[in-house]
């Protein structure tokens, strides 16, 4: 929580492991941060300018492995490094519009609508950058299968990645083992049938009377996502292995790992199928922007306007 009257950062909250609340004040040390951004692991500050040259940028802390209280970014005891924790410039011919980060990838819109994705990590990934392989790659390569296709949005889960065209298409790629791409995930279907599947990984032979659908585990090359009854999307975000979908008359469509209720269809069910988030519709309301956390869903919504009498 930023406080006024000189901008300190106050934090508050959970010691992993332990029952009782911790709550640590007023840090002075974060005097004149204009912004904060909080995950899991990390709290990342940002300044305009350092008013204590004295003070040390604290960019990372460890967890304690006995449980004990772990103190904080920006308070002693914590990791320090002098230099920022990493520097990497693009292309000076890559003019940026747009960044998402993956757990272990970055899907990078450009001003021409161009993507483009890379991965730090040298294993081979799943299938999340698009470029049709598993491995890794470590500097900016554009996603040839979008090529020529504008694009206007992309987000990044944690291994899938996902973009809107500018006329309002839906792409996707990267590993579907909750669904998360839309696509048909052979984990779902098996837990709906007790762990007895009637379909296959491959298509069965063209004489059988029913054709079988075909799972899609990992999907390394973008796959256009259809979704019943909706002409556009608008806008799209991937949480860890579930994606939010806002369409262009004020719908919000979720799908994918739901056991912590992130979907909003008032259960804890998965799906592979991108479902109508029925709240918005039925309160009279209109989505007008989703962001995905990990485990979450946050969305932006206003009543929809009375039709004319």
């Amino acid at each position: 929580m930023l406080v006024s009257g000189g901008n300190h950062v106050c934090v508050s909250g959970f010691v992993s492991g332990s029952s009782e609340e911790v709550c640590g004040g007023v840090f002075p040390q974060s005097q004149g941060c204009t912004d904060a951004l909080i995950s899991e692991r990390h709290l990342t500050l940002n300044f305009t300018e350092i008013q204590h040259p004295q003070n040390k940028l604290v960019w990372k802390r460890e967890q304690d492995d006995t449980g004990h209280a772990v103190v904080l970014p920006l308070v002693s005891g914590g990791y320090i490094m002098q230099k920022p924790p990493f520097f990497h410039p693009l292309c000076s011919k890559l003019c940026a519009v747009s960044l998402a980060l993956g757990s272990e990838h970055a899907v990078l819109l450009a001003s021409d609508g161009t993507v483009y994705s890379w991965s730090t990590r040298k294993i081979p990934v799943h299938g999340q950058l698009g470029h049709g392989a598993l491995a890794s790659q470590e500097e900016p390569q554009v996603v040839e299968a979008l090529w020529g296709v504008p694009i206007r949005a992309v987000s990044a889960g944690s291994w899938h990645s996902a973009s809107v065209s500018a006329g309002g298409d839906l792409y996707m790629w990267g590993w579907n083992e909750s669904g998360q791409l839309g696509l048909l995930s052979r984990g779902l279907e098996e837990e709906k049938l007790g762990g007895k599947s009637r379909k296959t990984e491959q298509p069965i032979n063209e004489d059988e009377k029913k054709e079988a659908d075909v799972f899609i585990s990992i999907q390394a090359l973008p796959a256009l996502v259809d979704i019943p009854n909706v002409s556009e999307i608008s806008r799209i975000s991937c949480g860890s292995r579930h994606t939010a979908a806002g369409t262009g008359t004020g719908d919000l469509y979720t799908w994918g790992w739901g056991h912590c209720g992130q979907l909003g269809h008032g259960t804890e069910n998965s799906t592979d199928e991108p479902t109508l988030v029925d709240y918005f519709p039925s309160h009279r309301m209109c989505v007008m922007h989703v962001v995905c956390g990990l485990w979450n869903t946050f969305v932006s919504a206003v009543p929809k306007e009375q039709p004319p009498s």
